[in-house]
């Protein structure tokens, strides 16, 4: 197994991906704020719909009642997994105290940022 962390942050804002490659396969804890599980998104590739020679993903989500993290968890693992074509697992947990909506806009920011990263990461190894 293979294990590397990423954190991204701006302003009192820090989000990090703890990530490990378990065989062909990828895993993610997503935490910021206070870290908890607040939502798990499990992804697989498969070709695309629109073009059968081009890779999309398709996605499952639980979420925690009351957690908003599926937003998050879904879009990292189907973009981990349309653009390394491996399995992707991300279990989020985000949590700050009265976030306003242009907060979380910036932490979204950050995950999408974190996502960038982990491809560039898993595609250099």
């Amino acid at each position: 197994m293979d294990f590397f962390d990423i954190t991204e942050q701006k302003g009192p804002f820090a989000v990090s991906a703890h990530t490990m490659l378990i065989g062909s396969d990828v895993l993610v804890a997503l935490t910021g704020g206070r870290a908890h599980i607040g939502a798990v998104a499990i992804a697989q590739p498969r070709p695309s719909i629109k073009d059968a020679q081009k890779i999309s993903s398709t996605s499952s989500v639980f979420t925690h009642v009351g957690h908003k993290e599926d937003v998050v968890a879904k879009a990292m693992s189907e973009e981990l997994s349309k653009e390394l074509n491996k399995r992707a697992v991300v279990a989020a947990g985000i949590h700050w105290d009265g976030l306003k909506k242009k907060d979380i806009e910036l932490i979204v920011g950050l995950c999408r940022n974190i996502t960038k990263r982990i491809i560039a990461e898993v595609s250099k190894r």
